[in-house]
């Protein structure tokens, strides 16, 4: 691999001698500008604004825009006069465990390649004492015209370098999280867990770019003189929809766990019921309600038996077989009473004085039922 910057590493007073080379390499694909009527490359020339002349590399140099659009030069000379001690080094400047780097932090990749012979045991030296510290070396270094921030850490048998950003530079959070206040319920979370849990872990070398080889498919088929794929359908949209987050949820672990293989186990846990102290107040009237109605059904029969009653009680004077047959109907309907007052607790109290008035009743009709 072609190195881009020469230096060394510098470890209290040991200096390691070594090579950065890319860890990392753009696998996208690139494309270019061209006139749409005739297929000609469309080309950017560097031309200067006051003159219209055309420049070329060597008569471009750097400046600095003040606000006020005023141009400050700057040339090469003054950058390399500053009190840069990083220009060519790698400076260690701390071992910290690698949980307090922020991921935010984290940029380009390099290898740091020992350059020479010599350079051998002092890196090896490094490299061993960061694995046995379980620790990662936080260094300041200078590449491409400014002084930048890197943390080194062991990959294999390899010291790799990671560019991080500025603590400045981190940008906080301000107005991103949702504003409007949520409550997340347990079995959500539950669900949540269940789902992550299925999904499980995940081999990285097996991922790949679906979009990248979908593009080459086509620039294949184009270059053969055929039809450039046919378009897959679009996918149903959701956004902007309500959704009903726990059958949003489930339909996701059972997704997932065929996806898997696990088809044929692809439960989803049940909810418990809610107590009854929980029911709406709509649910508790609707009970109230068909309990009413039960009642009045059951009150209906054993009004009609007292009613009986009470008319046999005039024939009781012929018949002591009649008298008898009154005395049933009146204790049916004394049992009747007993069950719809079971069944009206909520209205105890009226059903109450209702049937001591109708005791009262059958009381002055009892001395008319007298033999002959």
């Amino acid at each position: 691999m072609r190195s881009i910057w020469n230096g060394a590493i510098s470890f209290g007073l040991v200096s390691i001698p070594i090579k950065l080379v890319n860890a990392t390499e753009s696998r996208s694909v690139s494309f270019r500008q061209i006139h749409t009527e005739d297929g000609g490359r469309i080309r950017y020339r560097k031309v200067c604004e006051l003159d219209g002349e055309e420049v070329s590399q060597a008569e471009i140099g750097k400046a600095y825009e003040d606000a006020d659009g005023t141009m400050i030069p700057i040339t090469d000379e003054d950058l390399a006069s500053l009190p840069l001690p990083t220009a060519k080094t790698i400076e260690i400047v701390a071992f910290v465990p690698a949980s307090e780097i922020d991921p935010l932090q984290m940029d380009a990749a390099y290898y740091l390649s020992a350059n020479g012979v010599p350079a051998a045991k002092p890196y090896t030296l490094l490299r061993e004492a960061l694995k046995r510290s379980d620790k990662v070396a936080v260094a300041k270094y200078a590449l491409r015209g400014r002084e930048r921030l890197g943390m080194l850490r062991v990959v294999d048998d390899v010291i790799a370098m990671h560019g991080l950003l500025w603590p400045d530079e981190i940008r906080a959070p301000e107005g991103v999280a949702p504003e409007t206040p949520v409550s997340v319920r347990e079995a959500e979370l539950d669900l949540a867990d269940a789902l992550m849990a299925t999904l499980g872990d995940v081999d990285i070398s097996t991922l790949h770019d679906d979009y990248r080889e979908a593009v080459e498919e086509m620039i294949a088929a184009k270059a053969e003189g055929g039809e450039a794929v046919a378009p897959p359908e679009p996918a149903e949209e959701g956004g902007g929809r309500v959704i009903d987050l726990m059958a949003a949820l489930e339909n996701s672990v059972r997704a997932a766990k065929e996806a898997r293989g696990e088809a044929g186990v692809a439960g989803v846990t049940e909810l418990k019921p809610r107590e009854a102290a929980a029911r709406t107040p709509k649910e508790t009237e609707a009970k109230k309600s068909t309990a009413r109605t039960a009642a009045k059904k059951t009150a209906a029969p054993a009004r009609k038996s007292t009613a009986k009653t009470a008319t046999g009680g005039k024939a009781a004077s012929k018949s002591p077989a009649t008298k008898s047959t009154a005395k049933k109907s009146a204790a049916k309907g004394t049992a009747a009473k007993k069950t719809a007052g079971k069944a009206e607790k909520a209205e105890k109290a009226e059903k109450g004085e209702k049937t001591a008035e109708k005791k009262t009743t059958a009381k002055k009709t009892t001395p008319r039922k007298r033999s002959a």
